[in-house]
């Protein structure tokens, strides 16, 4: 067999039971995450234009759009949530790669497991499924596939999507396997959303949707390519320019490379290591920022070229604006949703710290998005951090009251303290629903 009929077939057999207690944990994690940052992307112009928009298709009502209370068919539903989960940068991220894993495939599984009134156990092994297999073509490709323009969330997220989706709707191997060459023939997304745009928004969005369309053409007999991953015109060769095979079911069904970081800030993953400099600084050395003369940030050569805005327009731009993110941290000592209002970019101090913020490619740092800072006072005086791994992953996590408060602090203005408890223990229990619509 090839790699699309192996991992298939590993897909269709995959139980509750062969899951380890720690994977299953961790998608309990990452469902919480994903709907507080869901339900905080209803604030947004991105999201609420994607309900809206899947609102006036005026399909029939299978699956809800998370936060706004009406129903639309599942794909819809998917696209809009995926576009919601993605619209604040604070969804979570694979520690290898960078890439989310929930825009697309919770997105996608949600929607179909409402529409097949599907239990809690049966939605975390499809949770599982998906994000396993995105994983292992993520790192099979990257970073070459990252380094050629792709962006992983949405081309790999298809995937991933649509076998979790496939999995909810108990396809048999030959099903899974048309589902993943549906699948490849919708996989897209481009990292050119640097800039005012809502691009990098809309990415995961057809990516959820694809993977359940995917999966419910399949369903109907609709059939794909048997070789989609592995075919000589397939998407490990059209998609990055070195690959490895083996990244693809080395370990499949024993282990689970299903690597989660969980963002505090609510910018750009990699911006999140200065952040993490500025903060230590400005706690630890009791700096004013009124009295910077000067801030150099060096980065690896392999992200040294990304995030260099200084004068950031939008806060879409200025959530990939590494010099904001260093600013707003000196300056409010922290960077979360409200440190990226219209009123913040526009203050002029906060301006003239961003423009003063100097990024310098480095030799010699341990991973590719350490940063090491280095600050230079008024009075002559100079200060130095470095931030191998930020606030949130895995070697420095967010403990579970941080997870809690972020999960509040995004769904406030929507749930009450008693709903927001009953989401996070149905969550937390959620092997024990019967029904996902519930």
């Amino acid at each position: 067999m090839g790699e699309t009929e192996t991992i298939a077939q590993y897909l269709v057999e995959l139980d509750y039971r062969d899951i380890p207690t720690k994977i299953l944990e961790e998608m309990k994690v990452l469902l919480f995450d994903y709907l507080g940052v869901a339900i905080g992307g209803v604030k947004t112009e991105s999201g609420k234009i994607a309900a809206e928009f899947s609102k006036d298709l005026r399909e029939k009502g299978e699956a809800r759009i998370i936060g706004f209370g009406y129903k639309v068919s599942a794909p819809s539903a998917a696209f809009s949530n995926a576009i919601l989960s993605h619209s604040i940068e604070l969804d979570d991220v694979d520690s290898l790669a960078y890439f989310h894993f929930s825009p697309p495939i919770f997105s996608a599984a949600l929607a179909i497991a409402e529409r097949g009134h599907v239990s809690g156990r049966d939605l975390l092994v499809a949770l599982v499924a998906g994000s396993d297999l995105m994983a292992r073509l993520s790192s099979s490709m990257n970073p070459s596939h990252r380094d050629r323009g792709f962006h992983t969330t949405s081309a790999c997220g298809v995937f991933g999507a649509a076998v979790a989706s496939g999995k909810l709707l108990g396809l048999d191997v030959k099903a899974i396997v048309n589902t993943l060459g549906l699948a490849g023939a919708q996989a897209s997304g481009l990292m050119e959303f640097y800039g005012t745009s809502m691009q990098k928004r809309f990415n995961p969005g057809p990516a959820a949707r694809g993977g359940t369309i995917a999966a419910l053409l399949s369903q109907r007999g609709f059939t794909g390519a048997e070789t989609i991953l592995e075919g000589d015109r397939g998407f490990l060769r059209a998609y990055s320019n070195q690959y490895d095979h083996k990244k693809l079911t080395d370990g499949l069904g024993k282990e689970f490379p299903i690597f989660v970081e969980y963002k505090p800030y609510s910018c750009a993953r990699p911006i999140h290591n200065a952040i993490d400099c500025a903060l230590i600084l400005k706690r630890e050395k009791n700096i004013d920022p009124g009295q910077i003369a000067g801030i150099t940030v060096f980065r690896h050569p392999r992200w040294a070229t990304y995030h260099k805005i200084n004068k950031p327009r939008t806060y879409h731009e200025a959530q990939v604006s590494l010099p904001y993110a260093v600013a707003i941290s000196f300056v409010e000592g922290k960077a979360f949703i409200e440190q990226y209002s219209d009123e913040k970019l526009q203050d002029p101090f906060i301006q003239k710290l961003s423009e003063m913020v100097e990024i310098k490619p480095i030799d010699g740092l341990p991973r590719d998005v350490s940063c090491r800072m280095e600050v230079l006072l008024k009075d002559g005086s100079q200060y130095t951090s470095q931030v191998d791994y930020p606030k949130g992953s895995i070697q420095n996590p967010l403990t579970p009251d941080e997870r809690r408060k972020k999960f509040r602090s995004l769904s406030s203005f929507l749930l009450d303290e008693k709903n927001q408890k009953e989401v996070e223990e149905r969550v937390f229990n959620i092997e024990k629903v019967k029904d996902v619509s519930e």
